[in-house]
């Protein structure tokens, strides 16, 4: 087997014909078949299922139809609608669905690069704020370092450590885990991070100017996937990890654990979009 293309998330599950900016249409749609179809009463009955990196974030309450209408959107694969839900409905619940809805889309299906960083500073934005008006807001934190992370990615590692925004990112995430030592997401974001770092700055620099380290890389990712074994994403972001971090030494583990992200069984499209993405990683 051909050494695994193992790259970050990119637009590949879209159509080609919208090429207006962000505000003159609406978002492009998802080509992909068989996606699951999710109603308030699925969603509840899911819940633990579909957030289980999330750490203990409770669902809403049964008789809040709207906001699980928009969970249920974003279940299906509705980005667009589920973010105009969350928007719409505002508030702690609200903005952790909205933020949510559109930094996935922003990472998995928008294919114009100028604005994916867009709607990335766009939730960086509002979970900043969201998280200063309530410090506790673990979903906010999350949010934050998440899309601010996919938005240093884009613009270039090296110049987003330079502009100071590799500390507002591990910051953030160390935050949520103080506030959740469960989330398995953010000891997964964790773990990239450090790996990201020590890729572009080198194992000295890293450990010294960002209190990164190999060793500490690959314990949030062991951490992360204990967690959440499910998480299909976090096994992509173990195989980059150990690329970056090892280099063609760790080639076999790193393609053993894309084989397993594509065996993943996925319940909702964010985890349809990974595991294709995993699938095509291991085809390249």
């Amino acid at each position: 087997m051909t050494e695994p293309k193992i790259g970050r998330p990119h637009s590949r599950f879209h159509s080609s014909s919208d090429n207006a900016g962000v505000q003159d249409t609406n978002w492009t749609r998802l080509r992909l078949a068989n996606l699951p179809r999710f109603d308030a009463a699925s969603v509840l009955a899911q819940w633990r299922r579909l957030h289980a990196g999330q750490g203990d974030f409770e669902p809403p309450s049964s008789s809040n139809a709207t906001l699980l209408e928009g969970w249920a959107c974003y279940h299906g694969g509705d980005f667009e609608r589920a973010t105009a839900i969350g928007l719409q409905h505002g508030g702690r619940e609200g903005l952790a669905l909205a933020n949510r809805a559109t930094a996935i889309y922003a990472s998995y299906v928008e294919p114009r690069e100028s604005t994916r960083l867009t709607l990335f500073r766009q939730v960086a934005d509002r979970a900043a704020a969201q998280a200063e008006l309530d410090p506790g807001d673990c979903q906010a934190h999350y949010w934050h370092a998440y899309a601010l992370g996919r938005y240093s990615q884009g613009v270039s590692v090296a110049k987003a450590l330079a502009l100071g925004l590799g500390g507002k990112v591990k910051g953030a995430l160390e935050r949520v885990i103080e506030l959740q030592p469960a989330h398995a997401d953010a000891h997964l974001a964790l773990g990239a991070f450090h790996a990201e770092v020590i890729d572009k700055v080198g194992i000295l620099v890293g450990r010294m100017t960002y209190g990164v380290r190999p060793e500490s890389a690959i314990e949030f990712f062991e951490r992360g996937l204990a967690l959440n074994p499910h998480a299909a994403n976090g096994l992509m972001e173990y195989a980059h990890g150990l690329q970056m971090l090892h280099g063609e030494s760790h080639h076999a583990q790193a393609t053993r654990l894309l084989e397993q992200a594509a065996a993943c069984v996925p319940v909702d499209a964010r985890e349809h979009l990974e595991v294709e993405m995993a699938r095509a990683s291991l085809a390249d």
